[in-house]
């Protein structure tokens, strides 16, 4: 459905009615131009966040037999326990350390684990940091609720890698938090097993918390070995990580993440979580169960497929003009850098309005990235062969000088 004025006017309005922090939310860059790309023709789409290949069927079916059960009431606010058991037996053997049911809370999606980790610590004269860009959701939480933030740039020819003494400098004496998103959304880009292991070390040094987003831990190429902050601190203390089945068993209209941390954060954050959406979609969490038990056979496949593609929008952003590319080691993103000085978001309605395919502009996911497009391949090759027949020689035709 396309934005109406409506809309607009809510997020412009300045009625007094309305709590002055809901300011704080921008009209999300993602949505202005998937509604914009609803009323054209033709369009291609390089913009959806969604894996694109179909929900396993042994998981499906889970989710059918748990509601044909009867199994369609409220679980336990921390979520089923045969969920939380399979989740922390999953977690320790995947990263050598001991879990507990009670280490782990079952969301609705990984959003709401996000929402109440961030929003859990964050409060008026309190700092947080954040990388730049990065997912749109991080930010405007922290700042709904009075903190402040301080982004850490990076660039497209350094593969969009954070540097960990910069994010250490950045810390000031009101530091509460740091957010880490590997792999990134929007770029791709995984975090060395080191940077990790020097923020987390540094953060647990000043009793700083590490919220660490981790939605698409699966999604590693070349056969690289994941560093999750689960494998990089001594404790849970001062760490909280986010995940769910939305990217990795292409679930994500099921809605079921979770949140680990040490047992006195969940015991207090499934209280907050009881006042939020109170317990996530029990057959759902039924489906996770027999994800984690099931085949592993469609991850290997979907790392196949999207490895093709991946390479291939490599190739192709590489024989565009004016666009700088590198090698995303994970999610399905790319997220390359126009000239310098460039405005990515005309460039990307502009090629939406004369190409019709649809781009994220860069200004969606932070302010040091104005001059970048996100490009996602969680779509056919023929889609990104198609899209690029029309934006190389759009390109070509481009002066931004």
């Amino acid at each position: 459905m396309p934005l109406s004025n409506m809309d607009f006017e809510f997020y412009e309005s300045e009625d007094p009615i309305w709590n002055p922090a809901l300011m704080t939310i921008p009209i999300p860059g993602i949505r202005k131009m998937v509604n914009l790309a609803s009323q054209l023709d033709d369009v291609i789409h390089l913009s959806i966040g969604q894996p694109d290949l179909p929900t396993p069927q042994n998981v499906v079916n889970a989710a059918v037999e748990a509601m044909q059960r009867g199994q369609t009431g409220y679980t336990m606010d921390a979520g089923l326990p045969e969920l939380l058991e399979s989740l922390a037996i999953y977690y320790g053997e995947r990263y050598n350390r001991t879990l507990n049911p009670e280490n782990i809370m079952i969301t609705t999606g990984a959003t709401e684990a996000l929402y109440l980790a961030i929003t859990a610590v964050s409060a008026p004269g309190r700092h947080f940091i954040v990388p730049d860009p990065a997912f749109m959701l991080y930010s405007p939480l922290i700042r709904m609720n009075g903190g402040e933030v301080t982004e850490i740039p990076t660039r497209a020819e350094n593969n969009h890698q954070i540097d960990p003494d910069e994010v250490i400098d950045a810390i000031e004496p009101h530091t509460y938090g740091i957010i880490l998103n590997s792999p990134s959304n929007p770029t791709g880009t995984v975090y060395p097993r080191e940077t990790l292991e020097k923020i987390v070390e540094e953060a647990a040094y000043r009793g700083i918390q590490i919220i660490s987003d981790e939605v698409y831990d699966h999604l590693i190429y070349d056969g690289k070995t994941y560093p999750s902050v689960l494998s990089c601190c001594s404790d849970l203390d001062h760490v909280m990580v986010v995940s769910s089945f939305s990217k990795t068993y292409s679930m994500a209209g099921m809605r079921i993440g979770w949140l680990i941390g040490s047992q006195g954060a969940i015991k207090k954050l499934r209280r907050y979580h009881m006042f939020t959406t109170t317990v996530a979609n029990t057959p759902c969490q039924w489906a996770g169960v027999e994800a984690l038990h099931g085949s592993n056979d469609f991850i290997h496949y979907m790392l196949d497929e999207y490895t093709k593609r991946r390479d291939r929008l490599v190739e192709l952003v590489d024989q565009t003009p004016h666009l700088t590319g590198y090698k995303p080691e994970g999610a399905f993103y790319l997220f390359p850098s126009l000239p310098e000085g460039a405005n990515g978001t005309n460039v990307a309605l502009r090629l939406l309005k004369e190409t019709g395919v649809c781009t994220i502009p860069g200004e969606t996911f932070g302010s040091s990235c104005n001059n970048s497009l996100r490009l996602s391949y969680s779509t056919s090759m023929e889609n990104i062969e198609k899209s690029f027949e029309r934006i190389i020689p759009w390109m070509e035709q481009q002066d931004f000088d």
